[in-house]
C-alpha cells in the first residue's frame, strides 16, 4: 500500500457496454454500437477522478481482450487498476442498452455463465488500503453472489468507525432469485455502512418502504445506533431527498436536460456526491452539485466518457440545464 490514502475506493461490476448508435429501436435492429467502459463501481470512480479525487478499483476481468480494453480505459480515466485482476475460467461481461428517451433504457446482461467480478475473494482484499480510503463505495450487486458477498461485507466490516462508507444499493432483479432473497445481505451491508444511497426501488427492496422520507428514515434505523448517518434517495423527475441522522434534511428538484441515455446518471451523482462530501459541503449544495452531474451525463450517449469536470457542472447550476456540449 502506498503511503497516501486514496479518497475513493470502489468495489464490484465491470464490464464493456455496447451502446447503439440509433435511438427509438430494438437491439434486433440496431446496426452500429459505440464500446464503453461500464459498470457502475467503475464510472463512480471515474466521476470522481473527473472531479479531481484519487480513486481505485476493486473487481475483475476475463483474460481476454476486452479485459485488457476495461484496464487500459480506467488508467487513462485516472482510475488505479492495481486491485482489478483476470479470471481465467469467465469471459468479461458485455451489457447492451436499447435507447427510447426519455425514460426507457431497457438493458441485455451477458454475465454468463458467471461474471468475473462477482469472484472477487475476501482474502484477496487489501484491507489496510480500504480502511485508510477516505472513502470506500460497495455495491448491492456484490452481495447477490459468493465469493463477492463475503469479500463486499468483509470491506465494509473493516470500515468500522470510519466517516464515509457508501452502500449504493445497486437493485438488479436479474442477478437475484427474488427481493426477499436479497433483503437480509443488505441489512448486514446497512449494519456496517454511514451513507446508503438509492431510488425508490432499489430502497423498497432495502426495507420494504417506498415512500421517500419512511424509506430514509428506514434506512436511517438499519444502520443502527452507530452507524448510518446519511440516506440519500433518488425520486427520478421529482429529484433527491437526503435525510441524515442528525435530523438535517434536504430536497432538491431534478436539473432540466434533454436526455438522450439515462443509465450513467445515478453513477455521475455518485461521484459528485462523494466529492461534495469529502469537500464539506452543506448537504443542499452536495445534493445540486450531484444533480447536475447526473443530469450532464443524461444528456450525453456514453456513461464513462461523459463523466463531467467541475467546470462543467458549475456551468449547468448557472445555466440551470443539464444539456452541454460534449466534454473533451
Amino acid at each position: 500500500m502506498e503511503s497516501e490514502p486514496y479518497d475513493l475506493i470502489t468495489m464490484g461490476r465491470l464490464g464493456v457496454d455496447l451502446y447503439p448508435l440509433q435511438t427509438g429501436v430494438g437491439l434486433d435492429r440496431v446496426e452500429t454500437f459505440a464500446k464503453f467502459l461500464g459498470g457502475s463501481p467503475a464510472n463512480v470512480a471515474v466521476a470522481a477522478a473527473r472531479l479531481g479525487l484519487r480513486t481505485a478499483l476493486v473487481s475483475r476481468t476475463g483474460a481476454d481482450p476486452f479485459g485488457t480494453y476495461l484496464r487500459r480505459e480506467l488508467k487513462g480515466f485516472g482510475v488505479d487498476d492495481r486491485w482489478v485482476t483476470e479470471v481465467d475460467a469467465y469471459p468479461t461481461p458485455v451489457t447492451f442498452c436499447a435507447l427510447f428517451p426519455p425514460d426507457d433504457f431497457p438493458l441485455t446482461f451477458y454475465r454468463r455463465p458467471k461474471a468475473p467480478d462477482l469472484e472477487i475473494h475476501p482474502h484477496e482484499l487489501d484491507l489496510d488500503a480500504i480502511r485508510a480510503a477516505r472513502v470506500l463505495w460497495a455495491t448491492g450487486t456484490g452481495l447477490c453472489a459468493e465469493p463477492s458477498r463475503t469479500a463486499t461485507l468483509e470491506a465494509l466490516r473493516a470500515r468500522s468507525g470510519r466517516e464515509v462508507t457508501v452502500l449504493d444499493l445497486d437493485w438488479r432483479p436479474m442477478f437475484w432469485t427474488d427481493p426477499a432473497a436479497a433483503r437480509p445481505y443488505y441489512a448486514e451491508a446497512l449494519r456496517h455502512a454511514t451513507v446508503a444511497v438509492g431510488n425508490l426501488d432499489e430502497c423498497e427492496v432495502a426495507t420494504g418502504e417506498r415512500e421517500p422520507y419512511a424509506a430514509a428514515r428506514a434506512l436511517l434505523a438499519a444502520g443502527g445506533d452507530t452507524g448510518l448517518r446519511l440516506a440519500v434517495v433518488k425520486r427520478g423527475p421529482e429529484g433527491v431527498l437526503a435525510l441524515a441522522a442528525d435530523g438535517t434534511s434536504a430536497e432538491v428538484p431534478p436539473l432540466p436536460v434533454e436526455v438522450v441515455n439515462g443509465l450513467g446518471a445515478g453513477d455521475a451523482f455518485g461521484g459528485a456526491l462523494v466529492h461534495g462530501l469529502l469537500a464539506g459541503r452543506d448537504l443542499e449544495t452536495t445534493l445540486r452539485h450531484a444533480n447536475a452531474a447526473g443530469a450532464i451525463v443524461a444528456g450525453r450517449l456514453a456513461c464513462s466518457s461523459a463523466m463531467p469536470y467541475a467546470a462543467e457542472i458549475a456551468e449547468a447550476l448557472a445555466t440551470g440545464s443539464g444539456t452541454l456540449a460534449e466534454n473533451g
